[in-house]
């Protein structure tokens, strides 16, 4: 009995049959089931594996020396201890190991006694002649008997499996069944880690990926270039990042100071979730500090919380699917009525939504 990829296979030699119900090769007994299996009025006599046709006058005898008084016409002898002798001599049997004298099948060989079974290399099937192998193909019969001129064969092929319907969550990238077994793959941006996660690829490590006058910004599946200078008039670049008015009269009614900041979050994120914190900078004392969103909130996806007089959290509480850039504006109003001073700053988040939940 071999045990392929796919199948049950079950190889009788000739001169055997299989019984299904109990599994095993059952000698055939020519003698009862051929019709004048012996000719000339010879003596026809079974043993396992095919039969003998001897002179009435033929003896068989057990290696002892002895005539085995049992041998009849119809009995079956078996071919390890008996050797027959007639008036021209005495003969036993041998078997032949065809795989030693050539090489019957199309990949390989294994001698079994009285035959030979093809086996064929990793990736092919043993085709209907059992002798010639073929691109893997998967019966979706549950079984299916074979025979031809080397042996009895029943195949019992079993339906592949597609482990990729079991759940989602197979493989954390893509899964990709194949006849008994499947495999992990990532999209662009990620690499496979071990056989099922997927790790991303930090695209900003690998070189000159942006221009000279950009800074690179990776996230989970890809990366994103920006300006390192992104002020306009009339700000000017003060710091990281950081761009201030440095007029009086043309900043009278805008904020003096624009912070531009990057993060990242995955597709899907579970919400509520807090997500950043803006932290005020007082440079005169008893100031009173107050945050709201300016823009990128029309669909009423975020919201302030406060963590402190001098602090706020960014809270998400809409879900956001990727792959997708949000710039939310936070401002931030800062007074003290007894001195009558009033000022505002303004940070602008740019929030980059991955393609994927991992």
């Amino acid at each position: 009995c071999q045990r392929s990829m796919f199948c049950f296979i079950f190889l009788c030699t000739d001169g055997y049959e299989f019984e299904s119900e109990r599994q095993i090769c059952r000698d055939i007994d020519e003698c009862e089931t051929l019709p004048d299996a012996c000719k000339g009025n010879m003596r026809c006599v079974n043993h396992y594996g095919g039969y003998l046709c001897l002179p009435h006058n033929a003896r068989i005898v057990v290696d002892s020396g002895e005539e085995d008084q049992d041998v009849s016409e119809g009995t079956t002898v078996s071919e390890d201890n008996h050797h027959v002798h007639t008036s021209y001599g005495s003969y036993g049997y041998a078997y032949v190991d065809e795989c030693a004298t050539r090489n019957p099948c199309h990949h390989r060989c294994a001698n079994v006694v009285g035959s030979f079974v093809c086996r064929c290399e990793r990736g092919f099937e043993l085709g209907s002649d059992l002798v010639t192998c073929e691109g893997n193909r998967v019966s979706r019969q549950r079984s299916q008997t074979i025979r031809n001129q080397v042996s009895d064969v029943l195949c019992v092929c079993a339906t592949d499996v597609d482990e990729c319907s079991f759940s989602v969550n197979v493989c954390q990238g893509r899964c990709a069944n194949s006849p008994g077994r499947y495999a992990c793959s990532c999209p662009a941006g990620y690499v496979l880690q071990g056989t099922r996660s997927c790790k991303d690829v930090n695209e900003c490590d690998l070189g000159q990926v942006c221009h000279e006058d950009q800074m690179c910004w990776n996230y989970n599946g890809g990366y994103q270039c920006y300006p390192r200078n992104p002020c306009h008039g009339p700000y000017v670049k003060t710091g990281d990042g950081r761009c201030s008015c440095q007029s009086s009269s043309e900043c009278q009614r805008l904020p003096s100071s624009i912070v531009y900041r990057y993060m990242s979050v995955l597709s899907g994120r579970a919400v509520p979730s807090d997500i950043f914190q803006i932290q005020a900078t007082s440079v005169f004392p008893n100031m009173v500090n107050t945050f709201r969103i300016k823009a990128g909130n029309e669909a009423e996806g975020f919201s302030l919380k406060r963590v402190g007089d001098t602090s706020a959290m960014l809270v998400m509480t809409k879900s956001l699917q990727g792959p997708r850039e949000q710039v939310v504006d936070l401002e931030m109003i800062t007074q003290n009525t007894g001195l009558n001073y009033r000022s505002s700053s303004l940070l602008r988040l740019t929030i980059v939504v991955g393609p994927y939940p991992y």
